[in-house]
């Protein structure tokens, strides 16, 4: 499946910030296509579709996320709505009943950032606090348990939190402080904490305050930190962190020596980022041509796409990846 916003134009209001400014709002219509065999079009049936619908008419969508066959927004209001498929509660709802239409979580108006993940969620709200529910396998949802949650639960009672990202069994998240923070499922060192022990709470990662945001894909981790550098770790067999070998890592390492990195989207075993001067480059597994170097040849450092120095915006699907530019 698909889903993507359309800009209607923008509005200044206020909203959390670690520097205390306003925060621009974007209006959003919300469409979607694709399989919807869960409902996971938000369309209220289960009819595939081949070119985008718009879901409802409403145009105050702002967030949205996909995870396994169900998706979660956040609009303009600060509340968060929810729809397709609900296995191990993963909608948030209280249940694990399926829903083909967009259902809201709760009656809170202070949802701010959200991560979906393999039928798990993490959520920030407007007050820093952190919230996850779903599937809880390897302690995922940070709640220092194994326990599955049909309904948002805070992740213990700091209110610092600020960018959150979820894998298949971990997730990590960077708070207002520069810190860095993982938990779950750690069998590839994808936790960064030098082991492969698994954890049901946040554990820092070093001592570092100079981490910008992270991002996760099944058993690897990147973040780019304040200086622009990038660094990964955990798993890397087909060479998916950048570092120019197939040897997983237990910790951060940096990737090449540039300071030029902007964002990462990695995919099943291997990823995309940009770079601030609006170039885009690729990496690790290639046998779908996924990395976009007009070939199949897997690569373990990172390679420039074309010489476009116009790329924005990126994605990663399942040995797919989408880029604006």
């Amino acid at each position: 499946m698909s889903i993507r916003q359309y800009n209607l134009g923008s509005i200044v209001k206020p909203g959390f910030n670690p520097l205390g400014a306003q925060t621009t709002t974007v209006l959003y219509n919300l469409f979607s296509w694709g399989n919807n065999s869960s409902a996971q079009l938000g369309l209220g049936n289960t009819t595939y579709y081949s070119s985008p619908k718009q879901v409802g008419s409403l145009t105050d969508w702002q967030n949205i996320a996909c995870g396994g066959i169900s998706a979660i927004s956040t609009k303009t209001d600060g509340t968060i709505w929810t729809w397709g498929n609900n296995f191990e509660g993963v909608l948030g709802l209280g249940n694990t009943t399926n829903y083909s239409s967009p259902k809201q979580i709760g009656a809170l108006t202070t949802w701010l950032n959200i991560a979906s993940a393999n039928y798990f969620r993490l959520a920030v709200k407007t007050d820093g606090t952190l919230w996850s529910w779903g599937r809880n396998n390897s302690g995922k949802l940070g709640l220092g348990n194994t326990t599955f949650y049909s309904s948002p639960k805070q992740v213990g009672s700091l209110t610092n939190w600020l960018n959150i990202a979820g894998g298949y069994v971990h997730s990590a998240a960077v708070k207002t402080d520069g810190t860095l923070w993982t938990w779950g499922g750690n069998s590839s060192g994808q936790l960064g904490l030098n082991n492969a022990t698994d954890y049901s709470s946040p554990k820092q990662v070093g001592a570092l305050t100079t981490w910008l945001n992270v991002f996760v894909k099944v058993s690897s981790t990147f973040a780019i930190k304040t200086d622009g550098t990038l660094w990964a770790w955990g798993r890397n067999d087909i060479g998916q962190l950048g570092l120019g070998d197939l040897a997983n890592r237990l910790s951060p390492v940096q990737v090449g020596l540039l300071t030029t990195w902007s964002k990462v989207a990695p995919s099943e075993n291997s990823a995309i980022a940009t770079k601030t001067d609006g170039t885009i480059w690729s990496w690790g597994q290639n046998s779908n041509g996924e990395l976009g170097l007009g070939n199949t040849t897997d690569y373990s450092s990172p390679k420039q796409i074309g010489a476009v120095t116009t790329w924005n915006n990126i994605a990663a699907g399942n040995f797919f990846f989408i880029a604006q530019g």
